[in-house]
This record gives C-alpha cells, structure tokens and sequence, in this order.
C-alpha cells in the first residue's frame, strides 16, 4: 500500500506542477479590468502589481486609505475602499466600477485572514471573524460582481491555500474556511459554464505574507495568553514563535497562476503553487490518504488495481480540463 501510494504522489505531482510562466503571459492582449481584493499586502498587492505590469487595469481593494491612495500611485492601479465584511462597501465598489465604463473581465477573491487556536476553546466571535473574512468575504464579492463578470464573459479565482486540503493542530478555523472554498469553487465552476465565465481556485502553500503577523496582533490585542486553558504551554509556544510568514519567499508563483487563470485559453480549476516539493509531496499524501481512508472497509472498497483505474481516469480528465463527472 505505501509503495502504491508513494507512486500516485508522483504521478499526480508531474500532472499538476505548475510551469505557468510562459503560458499565463496577456501580452499583446487587450487590457482588462480585473478586481483583486485585500490588495494592500502580500500576496495581493503582489498579484496586483503583477496585473497591472501586465498591462492590465487594476481596481485593487484595500480598507485603509492610506492604502488606497498608495495603490494608486502605482501605474494601471486605482484603490478601492473594500472590505469584503461590509456588504454596503461592496455595494459602492459595485457602483464605482461600474460607472468607470471599463466593465470587469476578472475577480480575484484574495482577501484572508488566520484565526489559530483549539477547536474546544475557540470563540464563536473567532469563528465568526474568520468566516466572515475567508468565506462569506469572496461569496459576497462574487455574488455583487456576478453580473459585471458575466456581461464580460470573464474570469473569476480565488485565493484558496494548501490548507484546502490539510488541516491540524491548531488550524481548525483557517483550514475549514479554505475547505469551504474548494467547494464554493466547485459549485461556482459548475454554475457559471453556462454563461461562458471560467473558475478556478488557486491553492499557496507558504510564501511571503502579512497574515501570521496579524492574526498574533489580534491575540495580543485581546490578551490572549493561553493562561487557563487546557493547551496553556501551546498557545505559549505559538505566541513566542508567531512563525513569520516574511521569511518565506515572494509569491511570484502565485502571481504567475492567477495570470494564467486569468487569460490562458485552457485555464484550469486548481492551481497547487508551493515554493518547495515538500509541500507539494504532502498535499497530494495527505488528500490521497483521504480516500484511502474513505475506501477502508467499506461496502463497496475498491481493490488497489481500481483505485489506480480510477486514478488514471482522474488523470486523463484533468490533463483534457475536464470538470467531473455529473457536473
């Protein structure tokens, strides 16, 4: 079993490696007007500025205002107040862009936050921080866009995480909202054929960002110190060792991704973008041991010889961009 394993985890990390560089590039296209929410840092901005080096326009959303006029001092970039919690600024933001003319060929659904801590501890006003940003955030922006995207028959990603698929100690909360956008992706996908509007969710793994530094921010506002609790010395540890996320490399990748889901005549659905193959080998462990788990003594368990039957016919639809079978 784990040799059968170990060869589907490289079979699968070939198909899915991503070398978009060449193929993602818009150049000589028309210029496109594409969202990119949660824009003032990291990957955002990252993504943004990659768009608009690109020749495309960008309406890059930010909450502060003085990431706004930042933004807008760079180059085919306009800020936009936007925070993806205020159903009021998505409204206006609707508005605006609207009446620039420029419709709207792209959405990308990149504003996040990291809520971490114990399941049995965690605060409901926690959960519902992150929800609110991770989950509800891109399907309130991608419901109020919907008809500006449609009218262009355009393009819409978001910003999911390897976390879509892992999830452990202490994670809960960010790992169920990046699960939540795998199948938000989906469904999104499934209903938006029809209209000749492509989805897809691109997944980082670790790369250069603000959002460890923010979610220890939160817990030292709060006061947070782990005393009482039954994880008392872990949360110590993960206050003393926030684990920055700004010594791990620029998210070029994930730039190069979203231009490729944003402009390749054959996107795909998901786009697994690590930085190094560890991450890349222990995602596809981790999902694939899922099914294995699935498959254990059940009624109708699958014998190893199907289980690689059905993976290559998994395989082949995803190498022919093939949603599956019943969408």
């Amino acid at each position: 079993m784990k040799n059968s394993v170990v060869t589907l985890v490289a079979i699968l990390l070939f198909v899915v490696s991503p070398a978009f560089a060449q193929q993602g590039s818009s150049a000589g296209k028309a210029q496109r007007a594409i969202l990119v929410t949660g824009a003032s840092t990291g990957i955002g901005r990252n993504i943004a500025e990659t768009l608009a080096a690109e020749g495309h326009f960008v309406y890059a959303g930010a909450r502060k205002q003085s990431d706004i006029d930042e933004l807008s001092t760079i180059d085919n970039i306009q800020g936009i107040r936007l925070d993806v919690t205020i159903q009021e600024e998505i409204d206006a933001a609707v508005a605006a862009i609207t009446a620039e003319g420029r419709g709207l060929y792209g959405l990308v659904n990149n504003a996040g936050v990291s809520v971490a801590g114990p399941m049995i501890e965690m605060s409901e006003e926690d959960m519902q921080f992150q929800m609110g940003v991770n989950l509800f955030g891109p399907y309130r922006v991608t419901k109020a866009f919907a008809p500006l995207i449609i009218e262009s028959k355009g393009r819409i990603s978001t910003v999911g995480s390897i976390a879509g698929v892992l999830s452990g100690f202490f994670s809960g909360p960010y790992a169920m909202s990046k699960h939540a956008m795998e199948a938000f992706s989906d469904a999104l996908s499934a209903e938006m054929q029809r209209f000749d509007v492509h989805v897809s969710v691109i997944e980082p793994g670790n790369y250069n960002s603000q959002i460890s530094n923010s979610r220890i921010q939160r817990l030292a506002e709060s006061g947070e110190t782990g005393k009482g609790s039954l994880f008392e010395e872990d949360i110590k540890d993960m206050l003393d060792d926030p684990r920055d996320r700004l010594r791990y490399k620029s998210p070029d990748d994930v730039s190069a991704a979203v231009l490729h889901a944003m402009f390749n005549d054959r996107p795909k659905q998901r786009y697994l973008v690590v930085p190094v193959e560890e991450e890349a080998e222990i995602t596809m462990f981790v999902g694939m041991l899922k099914l294995m788990q699935m498959n254990d003594d059940q009624a109708f368990s699958f014998s190893r010889e199907e289980l690689i039957s059905i993976m290559d016919r998994a395989i082949t639809a995803a190498e022919a961009r093939q949603p599956p079978p019943g969408e």
